[in-house]
């Protein structure tokens, strides 16, 4: 063999060589990139975990997770009712700024999202279940384009509580289908294939899996999972009143056997993961958009700033890369807080338009931020905040040991936390908290001045955004 043949089959094993270095190098940087799952309940109250020691209920897949991520234990949802939080999921803002800060109104096509920002950094988007951010009508379909606000992938429902006969719609396809069994079980299959076709493209992915229990109806779980709770032996939160017990005994049982069900699809999802090899290179985020007072302090459902309408579940399982330590935190992570602190544990640009916390700093111990934050319900109706129930419009400022809330008439509620975990005393006017209230409100009263909250009457946000009004004076809530 000549010289010269010799020197260009030499080159050619160089240059060959050298181009599989630089798709080993892009294929090592590609997989840098952490994919980013997010599993969002609807009305999951932060107390009904096993390892948050609710007696009535096992999570074992949920407290394995618990066990190796961080669990911020005073999570709130600032506004604590479906709509607001998910916009503020998708902004990171807050709700008087994105503007949904009540339920079947629609987030502007033009904000700027999480996926938005994710697209742009070449991962591939998914959003499964329940969106409630579109406004045209619940079982409407939320039509690809803008109105998806930057999810590819789609498999979703505007809104619907009907688990057993669940309408979605299917990526670009403007037909209406149905699920074909329980929904919670339906759409984790969906994105378990989702997540086993990402394994094999080049790209990332962050997706919402978006269940939409353990929301009422509580009844309506497959009868495995009902049959594991029986009401009898359900024992109650000690703010529940005696004329509701025997009730809230038996909505308790349908809501754990939600829960139940969840728990089980929540490890199938891990174990996809595991198996699949992705668990690894995977932020694994498991929040709620708000949780459920179900008979404590003798109401039902949210938006109150009570514990168990205020608090939900928070736990961040993060790659060992990221160098954070696992664990309990106590800051009070909030909802718009969530964007910001997942674009920041990737290495993302947080964009100008987020007003939430990045808590990577805190979570890396490099900073102490958290010790306060706001509880706000702008409703002027109360849909289930209803004044029959003590309910009103309201801001709060909420501690690691107090909260402390203000109606349009002044001073309403003042809790010590810590030794009133049910809220049982009210302290507004106590004369041996006087000071402790007048700190609380001056408090209160920076934080709506930093955050250009005027607490205005809800009607004059109603006007301010332009969102029609009924015969009845109100907002229509499913038109």
């Amino acid at each position: 063999m000549k010289k010269s043949q010799c020197l260009i089959i030499l080159l050619g094993i160089l240059f060959l060589g050298s181009c599989a270095e630089k798709e080993k190098s892009k294929e090592t940087q590609d997989t840098s990139k952490p994919n980013v799952l997010v599993l969002l309940t609807d009305q999951w109250r932060a107390q009904a975990t096993g390892y948050a020691g609710d007696p009535n209920v096992d999570t074992p897949h949920l407290d394995s997770l618990a066990a190796i991520s961080v669990n911020f234990k005073n999570a709130v949802s600032g506004m604590p009712v479906c709509s607001p939080f998910r916009a503020s999921l998708l902004t990171g803002q807050r709700p008087l700024t994105h503007g949904v800060f009540m339920n079947d109104v629609q987030l502007d096509t033009n904000a700027v999202t999480i996926a938005k920002v994710f697209n742009k950094e070449g991962y591939d988007t998914g959003y499964i279940g329940k969106w409630h951010l579109d406004g045209h009508g619940r079982l409407q379909n939320v039509v690809p384009g803008n109105r998806r606000q930057g999810f590819q992938f789609w498999k979703g429902n505007e809104c619907t509580h009907d688990y057993n006969k669940s309408v979605y719609y299917d990526n670009e396809d403007p037909k209406r289908k149905t699920w074909d069994g329980y929904d919670t079980f339906e759409q984790t299959e969906a994105a378990i294939d989702y997540i086993k076709e990402r394994k094999s493209v080049k790209n990332p992915f962050m997706m919402i899996l978006s269940y939409g229990t353990p929301h009422a109806p509580y009844h309506t779980a497959p009868l495995e999972y009902r049959n594991r709770f029986d009401p009898e032996k359900i024992q109650l939160r000690r703010n529940v009143p005696d004329s509701l017990k025997e009730r809230v005994k038996k909505d308790l049982a349908g809501y754990y056997a939600h829960i139940a069900a969840l728990d089980d699809m929540i490890g199938k999802l891990i174990k996809n993961l595991k198996d699949s090899g992705q668990m690894d290179n995977t932020i694994i985020v498991f929040t709620a958009d708000h949780g459920d007072l179900l008979g404590s302090q003798g109401a039902y459902k949210k938006q109150q700033p009570y514990e168990e309408s205020a608090r939900v579940p928070m736990l961040y399982y993060l790659p060992e890369k990221l160098n954070i330590a696992v664990g309990d935190r106590d800051a009070l992570m909030n909802s718009e807080d969530i964007m910001p602190t997942l674009l920041s544990l990737c290495n993302i640009s947080i964009p100008s338009t987020v007003e939430g916390l990045d808590y990577r700093p805190y979570m890396e111990g490099k900073e102490k931020i958290g010790h306060a934050t706001l509880l706000t319900c702008v409703q002027p109706f109360g849909q289930w905040n209803k004044v029959k129930h003590g309910g009103r419009e309201y801001r709060a400022i909420k501690t690691l040991q107090y909260t402390y809330a203000r109606d349009l008439n002044g001073p309403w509620l003042l809790f010590d936390n810590v030794n009133d975990p049910y809220q049982l005393f009210n302290l507004v006017g106590n004369e041996g908290y006087t000071t402790l209230q007048d700190e609380l409100e001056i408090q209160l009263s920076q934080r709506l001045k930093e955050t250009g909250d005027e607490f205005l009457p809800g009607m004059e946000y109603i006007k301010k955004w332009g969102y029609p009004v009924d015969e009845t004076g109100t907002v229509p809530y499913t038109h």
